[in-house]
């Protein structure tokens, strides 16, 4: 006797109509996620670090630096169903990788992009639950993101995830941020993002 199983998620050409016409979303564990409004002071730290981040990524040809870019997982067997989406705030894929995936999808500019990046930041908003950060942060994880920055303004500190750490870093004050070998050479002062 076989058993029919669900299959999560929805073919890409609904995605990209859903996510058109009902705002933007995520999908995460199957669950389709609202994208809420950011706040000023969010937008003010991730200007910051985009400015920073692309300067460093374009002066040395590292790769792609993206704000609020959604990502896909598509299916392993049928690129055009969508099993997760994820919109960083700000995503880095390595010029390696990008080049490889654009030759491999030539109508790349009209899909969101199916390849996962190297390194993504999520700012924390005041309308953020700790709970949900968490459970993006795993996500990123498992779709095996090499270096994750959770950022949170009101409390002026930064928490970085990698998949082989057995715990995060915290960091405060003065610290430094670093690309480590995701970005090489990238490093910024922690403080520096909340002037």
């Amino acid at each position: 006797m076989t058993t029919a199983t669900t299959k999560i998620g929805m073919p890409l050409n609904e995605f990209i109509q859903l996510y058109d016409s009902k705002g933007p979303f995520e999908i995460i564990n199957g669950e389709r996620i609202p994208i809420m409004p950011s706040v000023a002071g969010h937008n003010e730290v991730l200007d910051t670090l985009y400015m920073a981040l692309r300067q460093h990524v374009e002066s040395l040809n590292l790769g792609l630096v993206r704000i609020e870019a959604t990502f896909i997982l598509p299916d392993k067997y049928d690129s055009n169903w969508v099993e997760g989406s994820r919109t960083p705030d700000l995503m880095f894929i390595h010029v390696d990788r990008l080049t490889a995936y654009r030759e491999a999808h030539p109508d790349w500019r009209q899909k969101p992009y199916l390849i996962v990046p190297d390194f993504v930041v999520e700012i924390v908003s005041p309308n953020d639950s700790f709970s949900k950060i968490d459970e993006k942060v795993d996500a990123y994880l498992l779709d095996g993101v090499r270096l994750i920055w959770v950022i949170d303004p009101q409390r002026r500190k930064a928490i970085v995830y990698t998949p082989d750490a057995e715990q995060s870093f915290h960091l405060r004050g003065d610290a430094v941020l670093d690309g480590e070998d995701v970005i090489p050479g990238f490093q910024i002062v922690l403080s520096k993002l909340f002037e």
